[in-house]
């Protein structure tokens, strides 16, 4: 199939190399001119705008930082370019109410679309086992699903437009609120003399369990292949965080939901990533707690 791929940084870069190995012919286009050129020694055709790259494709995927960049190239370039029956892949992680616009701005022109953010970073892409939650008609998620399986490995259809979007800030508020209070336990631990492997080895097998604690602990030690073994080097940097829990404050505020704690999380790391962290794997806001800057 011709793709046309838009926003091929840290994670569009692998999802697009793992439809290059799949066979697709992709043109891709980023403002990075050095993330384009790494693609184009993979096999890929670099276009000079993203006009360009959705020009002739059968189907679009983009992956771009916030719901403006996605409102803006989708009404500026792929909805005035593309041809008659192109499919579009949004994997972009946005707002629900943009997510919900764009896809209504398509389908008033006859276009299949769908919101597919993604989850399981940097690693995940480059081992083609992201799992997507999918926001669209039944229709435009089967014709997605093949292009999808080849860059993840749990394919979840969540709804119509936009609850793909709703699936991913939820999922990542419980996830920002439970590594808070995986820290947090943690430091108590500390300040009570218990040994980090020793807190581990029972909240690992009791009530306390959770993604945070046995597949990413903020200590170093009882999980080897966790960022505090790495100093923090991020595979979800606190900055994508954040970005994150203030669209499920949005989202809450859209549809006047209660979340005080999932409010408190954001307050707590804005405040760390407004402290120079915005970079740190957004495990490492245990050393924000062990400072007590999070008080």
């Amino acid at each position: 199939m011709k793709i046309g791929f838009i926003g091929v940084g840290n994670m569009g870069g692998p999802m697009a190399r793992n439809l290059i190995a799949a066979g697709h012919d992709l043109t891709v286009f980023d403002l990075a001119e050095e993330s384009v050129k790494a693609l184009e020694k993979a096999g890929a055709t670099a276009a000079a705008s993203a006009a360009g790259a959705v020009s002739g494709a059968e189907a679009v995927v983009t992956m771009l930082p916030a719901g403006a960049h996605v409102r803006k190239v989708y009404e500026e370039a792929i909805l005035p370019t593309a041809k008659p029956g192109t499919l579009f892949i949004d994997c972009s992680t946005i707002d629900v109410d943009t997510a919900r616009d764009v896809a209504g701005q398509a389908a008033d022109k006859g276009f299949d679309m769908i919101d597919a953010p993604v989850s399981g970073g940097v690693g995940g892409a480059e081992a083609g086992t992201l799992t997507f939650m999918v926001g669209g008609p039944q229709a435009a998620f089967d014709r997605a699903k093949p292009l999808l399986d080849k860059m993840g490995k749990t394919i979840v259809h969540c709804g119509g437009p936009g609850n793909g979007q709703a699936a991913k800030i939820c999922n990542n508020m419980m996830l920002g609120i439970q590594m808070i209070s995986v820290a947090e336990a943690f430091v108590l631990a500390e300040k009570l003399g218990l040994d980090h492997q020793k807190l581990y080895d029972v909240s690992s097998k009791s009530s306390g369990q959770c993604w945070s604690l046995t597949t990413y602990c903020p200590v170093p030690g009882p999980v080897p292949t966790s960022p505090a073994n790495r100093d923090y080097l991020p595979g979800f940097a606190a900055a994508m965080m954040t970005k994150d829990l203030g669209l499920s404050q949005d989202a809450a505020k859209s549809a006047e939901a209660q979340t005080e704690i999932g409010a408190l999380a954001l307050d707590i790391y804005r405040r760390f990533t407004d402290s120079g962290n915005a970079g740190v794997d957004f495990s490492g806001i245990i050393r924000y707690i062990r400072g007590g800057g999070a008080k």
